[in-house]
C-alpha cells in the first residue's frame, strides 16, 4: 500500500466518531514500533515528522522507509509533515512524494496566516496532497518549536469559519487548552469552545499536544469532533528511559541491536494505549484514498 493522503482517512474518522493517531517518529526503530502496534490493532495511522526530525533523518530516507513500510503493513499509513513553517521546504518535500503536510503559520497575524496557508494549499493540490493548518497558538515546547505560555491563545470559532473558507485547508488544528511537551498540571480543555467550532466548521479538526492529556479527555474531544490526535512526548520518554535502564544493568553494552529492543517494547506499549484512546482500533478496513 503506497503513501496516501490523509483527507479520506480523516473524513472517515469524522463520519464514524473516532480519531486517527498521529505519532511523531524519529528514526527506523520508532517507525517500526508505531507500524507494528498499528498493524496488530488494525488501526490507520499517521507517521509525523517535525522539521528537526526531517533535518536529522533526511526527507528522502524517511519517505523511502515509510513508503516501503506501508507496503509491508496492510493498513492505511501516511507520512505527515508536522509543524513545518518553511514554505520552500514544504513544497520540496511534497514534490518528493509527501501527501500530507501541516503548514504552521499560527505565529503570524490572521491575514498573513491565511496568505501563507493558501499558497501551500494551492501547491499541494496540484500534487494530490492535503494540508493541515493551525489557528490559535499552543504554548509549550516540541523539538525546535517553543511558544511561551503568555503568547498562546485559543481558537476563535468565528475566525475558524473565515479561515477555512479563505484558505481551503483540509483540516484545522485548534487550540482549546492543550500544550506541547509535558504539563505542569492537568490541562483543562475548553470543550464548549470545541463544540462550537465543530458546529460551525465542516473540515476535520485536529488536537495537538495530546501527550499527558487524560485518556477520558481525549475521548471526549473525539466525541465532540476531533479527528486527529498528535502524540510525541509520551513516546520519547519511555523509549529513552528504557535505554538508560538497560545501560544501568549492562554498563558495558555497545550493540544497538540489543539496547534498542527494550526501548522499542516500552514505546510499543504506549502506542497501543494511544490507539485505543483514539478508538481507531479495528478501523483499518479498505476505503478510497483519493483526494
Amino acid at each position: 500500500m503506497s503513501l496516501i493522503s490523509t483527507k479520506q482517512m480523516l473524513l472517515k474518522a469524522q463520519e464514524e466518531g473516532y480519531s486517527i493517531p498521529a505519532f511523531n517518529i524519529h528514526n527506523l526503530e520508532t517507525i517500526q514500533v508505531v507500524l507494528q502496534a498499528a498493524s496488530d490493532l488494525k488501526s490507520p495511522v499517521i507517521l509525523a515528522a517535525t522539521p528537526s526530525t526531517v533535518k536529522y533523518a533526511g526527507e528522502e530516507y524517511l519517505l523511502a522507509i515509510i513508503e516501503k513500510a506501508s507496503e509491508i503493513n496492510n493498513i492505511p499509513v501516511t507520512f505527515h509533515l508536522d509543524h513545518h513553517e518553511n514554505v520552500d521546504d514544504i513544497k520540496r518535500i511534497i514534490a518528493l512524494g509527501c501527501k500530507s503536510v501541516m503548514i504552521d503559520a499560527s505565529k503570524h497575524e490572521f491575514k498573513e496566516n491565511v496568505e501563507i496557508v493558501k499558497d501551500i494549499v494551492d501547491f499541494a493540490y496540484s500534487y494530490g496532497a492535503t494540508v493541515e493548518a493551525e489557528l490559535g497558538k499552543l504554548g509549550g515546547v516540541e523539538d525546535d518549536l517553543i511558544v511561551d505560555e503568555k503568547d498562546s491563545f485559543l481558537t476563535d470559532p468565528n475566525e475558524a469559519v473565515e479561515f477555512v473558507k479563505l484558505t481551503g485547508v483540509d483540516s484545522l488544528a485548534v487550540a482549546i487548552g492543550t500544550a506541547h511537551g509535558l504539563y505542569k498540571s492537568e490541562p483543562k480543555l475548553d470543550f464548549d469552545r470545541l463544540e462550537k467550532i465543530r458546529s460551525m466548521v465542516d473540515v476535520p479538526l485536529v488536537l495537538h499536544g495530546a501527550s499527558g492529556v487524560p485518556y477520558d479527555a481525549v475521548q471526549k474531544a473525539t466525541d465532540l469532533g476531533i479527528c486527529k490526535v498528535n502524540i510525541a512526548t509520551e513516546l520519547k520518554i519511555p523509549f529513552s528511559s528504557a535505554i538508560r535502564d538497560y545501560f544501568k544493568e549492562n554498563p558495558d553494552a555497545s550493540d544497538p541491536r540489543q539496547y534498542l529492543v527494550p526501548a522499542k517494547k516500552a514505546m510499543y506499549d504506549v502506542v497501543v494505549d494511544k490507539i485505543k484512546m483514539c478508538k481507531s482500533e479495528n478501523k483499518a478496513y479498505d476505503y478510497s484514498y483519493n483526494v
